[in-house]
Formats: C-alpha cells, structure tokens, sequence
C-alpha cells in the first residue's frame, strides 16, 4: 500500500547521460517504480553547464516517455564551478537575523556577486552545549546556470520543485538506504565529475566536486587501443581484454586512478585533520566510474578504508516483472544521485 505523499522523479543530468529515477512510499519502504538512462551528445552539458538545451531536453523527453512516466513534478541536482558549498561558522542567533545576515553578507564568503546566485543554507547541529557559535552550510548557485536547466525542462512540460546539489542527494540516498549513523566518505565518480561527501556523526561536514571523471580512462584507451568509445568503455570495466596492450593499459589505469585516488585522500585528510577523533569506518563508492576493474581494491589498498559498492536498490521492493535484477544490479551504483532526488516528497 502506498503512502499518500507522492514522490517527485528523480532526474540527473550528467556530461554522458541523464539519469532518471521513480519511487514509491509504501509501508514496506520504497518500492522501486522506473529506472532508466540516456546517453546525450559530447559536449551537451560541460562542467555542470548546459549548451545544446535541445537535445538534453529531447533525451529527457524520449525517455520519460519509454519509462511511461507520467509525473511531471521533478528533482534536478547540480554541481561543479556554479555551485559553492561552504561550512561558515557564526555568532549565535535567532533564524530571522540569520536570514538577515546571509542576505547581506554573504558575499564575503563566496567568490560570486550575491545578486548573480540563488543562496540556501542550512543550520548545523552544535557541537557543544550552550556554545555560543552556531555551523551553517552555505549554498550558492549561479541563477543562469540553474535558469537554463529551469527553462529547458519548462520547455518539455516538466516541473522542478527541487534543485538540489549533488553530493546532499548522494547524502540523502545513502542514510535513506543504510540507516546508519556512522562517519563515512562517500564518493561518486561519474563521467566528467567526482563528488565527495564526508559524513560524520549524520551531518554532511565536507563536501566537494571535482573535475576527474571517467570519461578520461575511456578516452585515453580509445586512444591507445584505436578502437571507438564503445569498445573502450568495455575495457574500462574488465568485459573486453587485449593481451597484448597490457603494459600500456596498466599505465593509463596507474596514472588516471592514481589522480582520483589522491583526490579523495586530500579530503580525507582534510577531514581528519579537523575531527581527528571521529575516524572514517568506511567509503561508499557510486557512479559509473565506481565501476572500473579493480578500482574498489586500489582505493582500499590506498587508503586504509573499507569501500563498499554502493547500489542504492539493494534494499528496495522491486517488481521483476518490469525490472529485471540484473538489470538493476548494472545501472544501480550510476543511479544514486537520480535515487537519492527521487526520495523527496513533491511540495506541491
């Protein structure tokens, strides 16, 4: 029996494909309804920005319509050099002075004109009891960049009640799905694009997109293969092997994972340099480059941790009539973020 708040679809926009996601609130939990994922031209959306609205918006079209979606309210996600988040420690005071004070001051805090940016925030539990400081995180998103995703999905009839940014949708997910209150990275690596999120204690305290991803690995065995993208996404992920070439494979996998990997220990170091007492128990690793052989293991040899392979329908009710596990199994760790959006309930 499902529960009378309904859900919004869930939809991701990447560099490589969107993503897209519908659940249900039943008693039982959530019941998966639709997944599925598109691939849009190279060059349609670069760096979180969108330049060929046209054809992003016709993949989302098409595939509403193959998924037999009829909801048309929407959660999108964003990231990349049009959003900032930022943990900014303040003098304590009352929600409408703190309204106030970010309205007026935000400024200082980011690197963009406050009129040219939508501002969130969100107060942070205290650390101490009676201290006299409060924790926000500060969001700001650039209003031109949000207003083309607006624009283009208002074009195909869709309506967007959340904007979301998309390592607090793989946050969301990930506590939605675990239940767990534990300290823990979790990271995403999607085509152009890495997201991490540092959990601790069940509040988000670092988060952060960077610009590695993918793409590059199956770019650069492309290359050196010459064999097309399709045939390079195979050997990225361990289906297809060339014997041969097994030096020069090796190599671009130690130098492109080598750069991911140092990513995520900055931020991981950067984390326990700050809460030295609150160890991480594990990463989470998602998205499509979560996928790449033998990648799991080199983030665990490297940094100490645990990584557990996220696929956020594990625990959900599905029905195999319509969606075959197997299926699931293979697009599910690329779905968090679209998942994690399609947990909210529609405002409207």
């Amino acid at each position: 029996m499902a529960t009378k708040d309904p859900l919004i679809v869930g939809v991701d926009i990447g560099s490589y494909a969107v993503k897209v996601c519908q659940l249900q609130k039943t008693a039982q939990g959530y019941k998966l309804i639709a997944i599925g994922s598109a691939t849009i031209p190279p060059g349609a959306v670069e760096d979180g920005v969108l330049q060929n609205p046209d054809e992003v918006g016709k993949t989302i079209r098409e595939l509403f319509g193959n998924l037999k979606i009829k909801s048309k309210n929407i959660g999108i996600s964003i990231s990349g050099y049009s959003v900032i988040v930022k943990k900014v420690s303040l003098e304590k005071m009352d929600d409408a002075s703190l309204i106030e004070y970010i309205k007026n001051e935000a400024e200082q805090y980011i690197p963009f004109d406050v009129d040219e940016v939508y501002l969130d925030f969100q107060k942070l539990p205290q650390k101490k009891e009676g201290s006299d400081r409060i924790e926000i995180m500060l969001v700001a998103a650039k209003k031109e960049i949000v207003d083309d995703y607006l624009k283009m999905l208002n074009d195909i009839k869709l309506n967007v009640v959340v904007v979301d940014v998309d390592g607090f949708a793989l946050e969301n997910i990930w506590e939605t799905i675990s239940g767990k209150i534990e300290n823990v990275a979790l990271v995403d690596i999607g085509a152009s694009k890495m997201n991490i999120n540092i959990i601790s204690e069940g509040i988000s305290v670092l988060a952060r997109d960077i610009v590695v991803g993918s793409e590059q690995l199956t770019e650069q065995l492309a290359n050196i293969l010459d064999i097309d993208i399709h045939q390079a996404e195979k050997v990225k992920l361990g289906t297809e092997t060339y014997n041969d070439k097994e030096n020069e494979i090796a190599g671009i996998y130690n130098q492109t994972c080598t750069q991911w990997v140092l990513e995520i220990k900055k931020a991981i170091d950067l984390y326990l340099a700050n809460n030295p007492d609150k160890p991480l128990q594990s990463l989470v690793l998602s998205g499509g480059g979560s996928k790449v052989s033998g990648l799991a293991q080199y983030i665990e040899e490297e940094t100490g941790l645990k990584v557990n392979a996220f696929n956020p329908f594990n625990r959900m009710l599905v029905d195999e009539k319509k969606l075959h596990h197997t299926y699931i199994n293979a697009i599910g760790p690329e779905m968090a973020i679209a998942a994690g959006l399609a947990t909210r309930k529609s405002p409207f």
